[in-house]
């Protein structure tokens, strides 16, 4: 127990310097920009190549730490958990939203999908949590965190698809512009070219996805920030009680599943915490710029604010705390 004590407390101190990590801070400088009506912006065409370098980049390094961590059956039980989780949680998301609040199919839609997939930072806090606690994880966690990226973002088109009759009409082309969706393809193309060129290609790669990638990430959310701050200030009246409460109740519930899938496969204490923290997780890279492209109709002040500015900042202060301490109590 004592040393469950002090995983907390030295989580909860690494905690309070990550708020101060400049991916945070440049979020709330574009938050803040927009807020006080400042004329900064990121021009569009820059903002898409943004979003491509980062969704290239997640996927092609869960692709390298499959290679790393070879094959066997406890990678394919974890990969497929991954995948079923990042499938599932939308839906749970979905009811959970239409459960606390007034909001039309299309925006609880591209929200609910946030809900399945990651946030890399998050993920990254978890890991160094782990590290500096002298707990070890298995190897491939990075490559399931690849993996569930992708079937949240076709659960959230499935569900937004229910309300246009056209959809409804034709499920084989349904299905075809999911699968065919560029986000989509770019992630999972990329997860597998990282996989085929293993250590060599991330070598080759490293000085173009790993140096600048923290710097794209600051600016990709500065423009994230600047996105919230407007959208939210435009569409304020949208962000109800029941939007809030849905921002810090649903990563607990995803955290428990995730708990109960990681019994099922045998994960380790450290696995499972971090299993845990990419079901409770809500993405601000990948999604998001999913969604830009193909739902361009739903607010994105309404799911930016709730994966970063409430979901966010709840996992890194309440969260991770918690699930380490329920993942200690179930290994």
């Amino acid at each position: 127990m004592a040393l469950e004590r002090m995983s907390m407390s030295g989580s909860l101190e690494l905690l309070a310097n990550n708020l101060l990590a400049p991916t945070i801070l440049f979020f709330i400088l574009g938050a803040f920009a927009a807020f006080v009506r400042s004329d900064l912006s990121i021009p569009k065409g820059a903002a898409k190549v943004m979003s491509i370098y980062l969704l290239f980049a997640i996927g092609f390094k869960g692709g390298v730490g499959i290679s790393q961590s070879g094959i066997s059956t406890d990678l394919f039980a974890n990969m497929f958990a991954g995948v079923i989780l990042s499938f599932v949680l939308p839906f749970v998301a979905y009811w959970l939203i239409k459960l606390l609040t007034q909001l039309d199919d299309m925006n609880a839609a591209a929200v609910a999908g946030h809900y399945g997939s990651i946030s890399i930072v998050t993920f990254v806090t978890a890991v160094s949590i782990l590290v500096s606690s002298g707990i070890a994880a298995e190897s491939y966690m990075v490559a399931i965190a690849a993996v569930m990226e992708v079937p949240a973002i076709m659960s959230a088109l499935w569900l937004a698809s229910r309300t246009t009759s056209s959809a409804n009409d034709n499920k084989s082309e349904l299905y075809r512009d999911i699968l065919a969706n560029g986000s989509i393809v770019l992630l999972v193309g990329s997860f597998i070219i990282g996989a085929i060129t293993g250590t060599d290609g991330m070598t080759e790669l490293n000085p173009f996805i790993a140096v600048p990638f923290t710097g794209v990430l600051c600016l990709f959310l500065l423009d994230m920030g600047l996105s919230a701050g407007r959208s939210l200030m435009k569409n304020r009246g949208d962000i109800s009680t029941g939007l809030i409460l849905f921002g810090c109740i649903m990563p607990m519930v995803g955290s428990v599943i995730g708990l109960l899938a990681a019994m099922l496969t045998g994960l380790s204490y450290g696995g499972t915490f971090l299993m845990m923290v990419l079901s409770a997780s809500a993405s601000y890279i990948a999604v998001p710029a999913a969604m830009q492209i193909a739902l361009p109709d739903a607010k994105s002040g309404i799911y930016l604010s709730l994966s970063l500015g409430i979901t966010f900042p709840f996992n890194l202060t309440v969260g991770l705390p918690l699930y380490m301490y329920l993942a200690s109590l179930a290994t």
